[in-house]
């Protein structure tokens, strides 16, 4: 088989590269402009009203930002200790209705939202859960492990057997094997699983403003009336900076885990 030509990639590279940085090009303008309208090819004029915005009002949308950054952690968190056990079970083990039970675990990624949380309102109520961080997170989790159980799931999978049985012959215990064995190889599943959960739980809205009750801030419920409203400007900026943070955690993700590998020589 004939090998590509370098071009090629590169040209490709350059195609992906475009099609993600055209629409954050497109909304650094908005935001710099916000009386560019349609049919000018280029804004007119430039204002720098969402800038200043921002600027005044940064220790709202500070507190916001940390506040979903907080909780989307806390349910990445929350997550995989709940997807661990049942995702071993899952890719290790054979039993009678496998199949339905794995498509009722998986339920909540096929469910809306809305339809969803409106049927876990009213338990949350009854627990004192409603309105409060916590059900926040519960709420999240509940809706966004079905990420992290099938990442978790192919992990295993991938991993097999052998490790385990290894471990268990030089006598290790089932929570050393975990620790010091299955742990570390499963870091890339669970940084896969993490990432979407991470997403989902950070750009979630409906979800936090039901379960939060207002009470718990989020950088969506900051920004969402924002892109209602007429000032294009102000939801441009707030949209980049919505942008910046997962962004920004996901190479910081990348750097430390390069190089943790490097000083254990695995590249």
């Amino acid at each position: 088989m004939k090998p590509s030509h370098p071009a090629a990639h590169i040209l490709f590279l350059v195609l992906l590269f475009s099609l993600f940085a055209l629409p954050a090009g497109i909304l650094v303008l908005v935001g710099l402009a916000p009386g560019w309208r349609f049919p000018d090819l280029w804004p007119e004029q430039f204002s720098f009203a969402g800038i200043e915005f921002l600027i005044t009002h940064r220790e709202q949308i500070v507190s916001s930002l940390v506040s979903s950054f907080l909780y989307s952690l806390a349910t990445v968190f929350v997550t995989l200790c709940m997807c661990l056990t049942p995702a071993a079970a899952f890719a290790r083990q054979r039993f009678p209705g496998k199949r339905l039970l794995e498509a009722l675990v998986l339920t909540p990624a096929l469910v809306p939202p809305m339809t969803f949380a409106m049927g876990l309102h009213m338990v949350f109520i009854k627990l004192s859960l409603a309105d409060t961080a916590a059900g926040v997170v519960l709420i999240l989790a509940l809706f966004s492990y079905p990420y992290m159980f099938r990442a978790l799931v192919a992990g295993f999978q991938t991993m097999g057997e052998g490790y385990r049985v290894c471990a268990r012959n030089l006598g290790a215990g089932n929570i050393a094997i975990f620790r010091q064995v299955e742990l570390p190889l499963l870091v890339p599943a669970m940084i896969a699983g993490g990432s979407v959960v991470f997403l989902v739980a950070f750009s979630e809205y409906f979800l936090v403003f039901l379960m939060g009750g207002g009470n718990v801030p989020s950088f969506t419920g900051f920004l969402m009336p924002l892109l209602a409203s007429s000032n294009r400007s102000l939801a441009a900026v707030l949209t980049l900076i919505f942008l910046l943070l997962p962004i920004l955690l996901f190479f910081m993700l990348d750097w430390g885990l390069m190089r943790s590998y490097r000083k254990k020589g695995m590249i």
